[in-house]
């Protein structure tokens, strides 16, 4: 068990006040703030600009469709 303890690497570069342990717990956070985001937009449904406008396009495409199969003549 000894032989573990002193390992040759130094463990104290991953204290949070060294500069290695301070990059990791940023990453963390960025890390971590990405996933709560990522679940804010996939729970709130916000749709981008461009699935608006494919949408709508698709929308009147269907409706010129159906209008030429079911003719408004009176």
């Amino acid at each position: 068990m000894k032989i573990f303890l002193n390992s040759s690497l130094d463990l104290k570069i991953f204290s949070p006040s060294e500069p290695l342990g301070i990059l990791i717990l940023a990453l963390g956070l960025i890390f971590t703030g990405m996933i709560f985001y990522i679940i804010y937009a996939v729970s709130t449904n916000k749709e981008s600009l461009e699935d608006k406008k494919l949408r709508t396009k698709k929308e009147n495409l269907q409706q010129e469709k159906i209008g030429k199969l079911f003719p408004k003549n009176k």
